[in-house]
């Protein structure tokens, strides 16, 4: 969702903050196929995602700070969910698998709730969510929310996304009565796979086993 009156009058507060002190730059990843704003050249940190039916995924955080303001995107890779998960149902007994819902099929149930499952995952905290949207980048269908963590009233945007069989969760938390960190969540936006920008003209709820985008989706 591009909230243009929001972003520019939420700039001229933020520029004003410390958390802005540093040069912003536009970063791109195309392994992962997305770009957004970053403060500096983010940290970069390979780690592992378990999804809702357990199948255990590669996934990488690219971190960053700005005074005291911490800012990140994890992307979690979405495609070999497909393999694990049939693999697996071919071992199980069948009374697993009707219990279970492990069956072959089940992956692309896997791939389809990945962005509420994510969202799940934040009520886990120590914090209270004040707010919880549908929402959209460049046409890609997302979900956004708000969060007060409930020690030191810091203030968290985070927004959660499936592109390309790719979730990616950004966050940005800046301390309690700083201005909402708008400008990072908003500047997202995505790659295809030759590396370019895509913004799509209807909108895209990236089922599991549809075609890659090419450029008649920009």
């Amino acid at each position: 969702m591009r909230l243009l009156p929001l972003v520019s009058s939420a700039l001229v507060l933020a520029m004003s903050s410390p958390a802005f002190a540093q040069d912003w730059t536009e970063f791109s990843s195309p392994d992962d196929h997305f770009t957004i704003t970053f403060p500096g050249q983010p940290k970069i940190t390979e780690t592992t995602w378990t999804t809702q039916f357990n199948a255990i995924l590669p996934a990488r955080v690219y971190s960053g700070t700005a005074g005291t303001g911490r800012y990140s995107v994890t992307v979690v890779d979405y495609n070999p969910v497909e393999r694990l998960l049939t693999e697996r149902s071919r071992t199980l007994p069948a009374l697993d698998l009707a219990i279970h819902d492990y069956g072959p099929g089940y992956w692309k149930t896997d791939v389809r709730s990945g962005v509420m499952y994510a969202i799940s995952k934040f009520l886990q905290r120590d914090a209270k969510m004040t707010s919880i949207l549908s929402n959209f980048s460049d046409g890609v269908v997302g979900v956004v929310t708000d969060l007060v963590n409930n020690a030191d009233q810091s203030r968290t945007l985070a927004s959660v996304y499936m592109h390309m069989n790719r979730l990616v969760i950004t966050e940005a938390t800046v301390p309690k009565g700083y201005p909402a960190p708008v400008i990072f969540q908003q500047s997202l936006g995505w790659l295809d796979e030759q590396g370019k920008r895509i913004r799509y003209q209807m909108m895209n709820y990236n089922e599991p086993d549809a075609p890659r985008p090419s450029g008649r989706g920009r």
